[in-house]
Order: structure tokens, then C-alpha cells, then sequence
């Protein structure tokens, strides 16, 4: 005999704190990724993204980087200091005579590619944990969260 829809399990509703979970679930997986990419080359993973950022995107205003990764322009340029004074990253004159212009040196290049490695190897980690079924799920939530919170009042642009 058939369950009759009325007897199905109803969903469940979300409990508790969505932040606060999003919270604790960034601060696990990037302690993940910190520690096998900062072991193997001395970066934060938040440094990795932005020199594959800039990288990707370089020479790039300051304005379109600070866009493309969603950060506030202050939060850039304090991400930028760092990575600038090692050597990895400059700054340089834009298009016009008002504006700047980032990119990698050539150690900034070199420095980005050994990361590379090391996060690549973190991401297969996370993924054998994980299971790459339940990751590719969550990327997808993921992708749709930032989608619907981008298109709100509340997101600074």
C-alpha cells in the first residue's frame, strides 16, 4: 500500500541561526584550507584568491577587483598591503591619469602557481571528506545564496 501524500514526513524548517552557521562552517573549511596551502607556502588562502584574482583579471582597476571578489574597497587595499610589501603584487598607473592599475610581478606569478599546488591538494582533501557528490551540491547552494543576497538592498556595491 502507498503512503498517502497526507502522511508524508513534513519539511523541516530551518532552526537556529543561519549566520552563525555559515559562520562556523567558513571559519572549519577555511581552517582546512589555511592550514595545508599557509603549511606549503606561507599564504592564507584569502591571499591565494587574490593573487589568482588578480592574476585572472590583471592589470585590474582596484574598483573592478574589489567588485569581483565582493570586498569593500578598504578591505582591498588593507588584503593588498601585504602582498605588495613582499613583492608579489604592484601598483601601477591606469588608463587615465586619475586612475590605478594592479598586477602580479613575476615572483607574484611564481609565488600564485606554487599555491596553486598546495590548494589544489587541500580541495581534493576537502572533497575525499566531504564526498564530491555533497560538494558539488553545495557549490551549487552556494552560487544561488550569493545570487538572491547579491540582488539585495542590503549588499554594499
Amino acid at each position: 500500500m502507498i503512503d498517502p501524500p497526507a502522511l508524508a514526513e513534513p519539511p523541516k524548517l530551518p532552526r537556529g541561526c543561519s549566520n552563525l552557521r555559515l559562520r562556523q562552517a567558513d571559519r572549519l573549511v577555511s581552517l582546512h584550507f589555511d592550514s595545508v596551502v599557509q603549511k606549503a607556502t606561507g599564504l592564507k588562502t584569502s591571499q591565494y584568491t587574490l593573487l589568482s584574482h588578480i592574476a585572472a583579471m590583471g592589470p585590474v582597476r582596484p574598483a573592478d577587483l574589489a567588485a569581483a571578489m565582493a570586498l569593500q574597497p578598504s578591505t582591498l587595499t588593507r588584503n593588498l598591503q601585504p602582498l605588495m610589501a613582499q613583492g608579489w603584487v604592484q601598483m601601477g598607473p591606469g588608463a587615465d591619469a586619475r586612475s590605478r592599475s594592479i598586477s602580479l610581478t613575476d615572483a607574484g606569478q611564481a609565488k600564485r602557481q606554487k599555491s596553486q599546488l598546495a590548494w589544489k591538494q587541500a580541495q581534493l582533501a576537502f572533497n575525499q571528506r566531504m564526498g564530491t557528490e555533497r560538494v558539488a551540491r553545495l557549490h551549487a547552494l552556494l552560487d544561488e545564496v550569493i545570487q538572491l543576497m547579491a540582488d539585495t538592498p542590503e549588499t554594499p556595491r
